[in-house]
């Protein structure tokens, strides 16, 4: 019974010997180190500041302390188990990124990281060079251009900017151009190609920015700074070692801008451009009708200026004709290296009358930037002839005609005609004697004539104003209704629609009488919606869709009510 008992009991103690050989011991004693990468450096510069953890520490360090002469960079971490001869040992690496606040010496206070704590360490932070720093030859280098250094107010200033590195990246920030009294404005994709400066072969990133001065005199723009990270060239893989962190400065420019000549005409807004178009987009044709709307569409491109830097396009309105000017398309693209504004705005005509119609033309003066002198550039006016409206008969004299009925081809002349023998001449008097008479009673007949007209009613006059003929005017301006509501110019709408009723009910003076006079729910409807966008400040989309709807059938007048109480105009057959 015993052997049972000592067998199992050496097999509990081979298995907690096996146990500990297998199970490694830790190390119990924690401690804390920390260093830095470099301990003297430039203002401007970057810093990476290590803390490293060993053992059972536990918790991480608090950096929040050093804020007050840092700007912190962001914090990293690694941790690494290693095992020797049983013993377990357990490493934690933070790496913080700081740039100094200041010159000159900053104390760096212990750090704690559970119960232990590190040494204090101190930096010493040089001024910030007047120059470049980084040329070429070096591992990583800055290059700024400006063009021109002396531009004039408000024109465009190409600033390029090249950073070289010869190695690889893992991060980087580069920063921005500015001054006070300058607009920044950067421009396409960055670029990206190899070059090779001496021996050394660099990859460089390139960006370009549009400046545009906004008052003269000189402008200083500050260096350009860039911070990155890379890997130890030792390890590209970058399992086993922690990013270097790397810098450069570029020059500063200055600039010295020039403010408006003095041969600049003041009433003129000011354009420095590089390039200037003034273009037609549209072709007209040389001969109209009355009430055809014709449109011209103007183009104005700048190289070098914004759209809001360019003034607005406007046309007076022709003699003849109506103009609906629609609202101008604007936009600011870029090619990489230059700006380029653009107004675009068309212009519709409705001819009023036949005749010469002359469409009139647009000048701008800018300045020509590369031969530093003024230019004019123009769009000439054009002149069109204006028919009838299309189905206007133009009214026709009546021929003679022969006794065969056949229209003569002359005129005939007057024929004196003798008195035949022994007829009595009329003397002066008589013939002003029966001129008399005659006109008495051609008075006494129009007298009639007026007394007859009276008696017939009111009936048929209800019948003749329930369908009037269409005025001259009326297709007109229906059409320049029309045209109106297709370019959403809704103040034109209104004011063609009034004169379009008018000319068919000339006692219409605004748009809410002519909604009393409608019969259709739809046009009055619509009246309702142009009215809300025009005066009560409710939207104005689809207003002038709807308006086209209602009124391009026409006007649909209400009929007048029957009179009531009216005196007959015969007498009753069958009198009661």
């Amino acid at each position: 019974m015993k052997t049972p008992v000592l067998i199992r009991l050496a097999s509990l103690v081979f298995a907690l010997i096996a146990f500990a050989a297998i199970v490694p011991a830790r190390a119990d004693a924690p401690g804390v180190r920390a260093w830095l990468d470099r301990d003297t450096m430039h203002l401007g510069e970057t810093v990476t500041l290590n803390v490293e953890a060993t053992g059972d520490a536990g918790g991480q360090p608090d950096f929040s302390a050093l804020s007050q002469d840092f700007n912190l960079l962001g914090t990293q971490s690694s941790q690494q188990v290693s095992i020797v001869n049983g013993a377990s040992t357990t490493k934690v690496v933070w790496a913080v990124g700081l740039e100094p606040k200041h010159a000159g010496r900053i104390a760096i206070p212990a750090l704690t990281v559970g119960g232990a704590k590190s040494s204090p360490l101190s930096l010493s932070v040089l001024a910030q060079p007047a120059g470049a720093e980084g040329k070429p030859g070096d591992d990583v280098f800055l290059e700024v251009t400006a063009e021109p250094l002396a531009p004039y107010v408000q024109q465009q200033v190409r600033y390029t900017v090249k950073l070289y590195f010869s190695f690889g990246l893992t991060d980087g920030n580069l920063s921005e151009p500015q001054a006070d009294g300058v607009v920044v404005q950067r421009l396409g994709q960055d670029k990206s190609y190899l070059a090779t400066i001496g021996e050394r072969r660099y990859h460089v990133m390139e960006r370009h920015y549009a400046l545009t001065p906004e008052k003269s005199g000189t402008l200083n723009l500050p260096a350009l700074v860039f911070r990155g990270n890379t890997m130890d060239a030792a390890d590209p893989t970058g399992f086993f070692s922690r990013p270097r962190t790397i810098s450069a400065r570029s020059d500063a420019v200055e600039l010295n801008v020039k403010p408006k000549p003095a041969a600049w005409p003041a009433s003129e807004p000011w354009l420095p451009a590089q390039s200037m178009l003034l273009k037609d987009d549209t072709e007209l044709a040389n001969e109209i009708h009355v009430g055809d709307p014709v449109t011209r569409t103007i183009r104005m491109q700048a190289q070098g200026l914004g759209f809001e830097q360019l003034p607005e396009l406007e046309l007076a309105a022709p003699e003849g004709a109506e103009i609906y000017p629609d609202k101008a398309d604007t936009r600011t693209r870029d090619d990489g290296t230059w700006l380029y504004g653009e107004r675009v705005r068309k212009f519709a005509f409705v001819a009023t009358k036949p005749g010469s119609l002359t469409i009139p033309g647009v000048s701008v003066k800018w300045w020509d930037t590369t031969h530093d002198r003024m230019e004019t550039a123009e769009l000439p006016a054009r002149t069109l002839t204006v028919l009838p409206a299309a189905g206007a008969k133009p009214a026709a004299s009546v021929p003679a005609t022969t006794d065969s009925g056949a229209p003569s081809s002359e005129t005939p002349a007057p024929v004196a005609t003798a008195p035949s023998e022994g007829a009595p001449v009329p003397t002066p008097s008589s013939v002003h004697f029966w001129q008399t008479l005659a006109a008495i009673g051609f008075v006494l007949w129009l007298v009639t004539l007026a007394l007859w007209w009276r008696t017939r009613g009111t009936a048929p006059a209800a019948r003749a104003a329930a369908t009037p003929s269409p005025q001259a005017g009326s297709s007109a301006q229906r059409a320049v209704f029309l045209k109106a509501c297709s370019l959403g110019e809704l103040a034109g709408a209104e004011r063609a629609l009034v004169a379009w009723a008018r000319s068919e009910r000339p006692d219409v003076r605004n748009l809410g009488e002519l909604a009393l006079r409608l019969d259709s729910a739809a046009q009055t409807d619509a009246l309702v919606a142009l009215q809300r966008a025009r005066y009560a400040g409710a939207s104005k989309q689809g207003v002038g869709a709807e308006l086209e709807r209602a009124f391009k059938p026409g006007l649909a007048w209400r009929k007048p009510a029957a009179p009531t109480g009216q005196k007959p105009a015969l007498p009753a057959l069958y009198p009661e």
